[in-house]
């Protein structure tokens, strides 16, 4: 089902190699003509809040990128998983990942992802959403079986919604897609209000 209709010549490209942003534009009847991630250091600065840190990496990740692709729409994205004003890792070890599972373990948390679009003409547009996301306690025979299924690896937070942990929240607040990577009603009013 085509939700987004394209009325630009200019090429859409995705400044992200996640195939989870790449699923949900496909649901909105987006498929980017160019896949081309910008690869940077992602690492929060000092004392750097949550929102701040999502609204500047999602931000340099669409200059590095516009500046390799002029005249296209260069879409940008940065997803944080935050418990007050801390940023949780992308967990790339078991041990960061049981890390995470047990500080989300019966509490509330923030998922905030940063959308930036710059436009063909070089116009940029951000936009920020938070989806508030609640944790069941969680056993420690659940979080092994969790760690075992592998789908934690490269998420931030250490969990995947769309995955095995969907049976650890039983309640959210927000855009359930934000939490995913990209919030689609926000992707689509940067998209139909900028000419796409």
């Amino acid at each position: 089902m085509q939700l987004v209709t394209r009325h630009s010549s200019a090429p859409f490209v995705l400044a992200s190699a996640s195939p989870r942003r790449q699923e949900l534009l496909l649901q909105i009847g987006i498929t980017p003509d160019l896949i081309d991630p910008a690869d940077l250091d992602e690492r929060p600065k000092n004392r750097e809040l949550p929102a701040d840190y999502a609204k500047r990496i999602s931000h340099e990740k669409a200059a590095v990128v516009a500046a390799r692709q002029a005249g296209a729409f260069v879409l940008a994205a940065d997803t944080v998983v935050a418990v007050g004003r801390r940023i949780l890792p992308k967990a790339e070890t078991e041990q960061e990942a049981r890390l995470c599972l047990n500080l989300l373990s019966g509490r509330r948390h923030r998922v905030m992802t940063g959308h930036v679009l710059v436009t063909p003409e070089g116009l940029v547009r951000q936009r920020l959403v938070q989806t508030a996301v609640r944790f069941k306690r969680l056993h420690a025979s659940e979080i092994e079986a969790y760690i075992d299924s592998g789908d934690w690896q490269g998420k931030a937070g250490g969990y995947a919604i769309q995955g095995g942990a969907a049976a650890f929240i039983p309640a959210i607040n927000g855009s359930y897609t934000n939490v995913v990577g990209l919030s689609l009603p926000e992707v689509t009013s940067l998209l139909v209000g900028n000419g796409f």
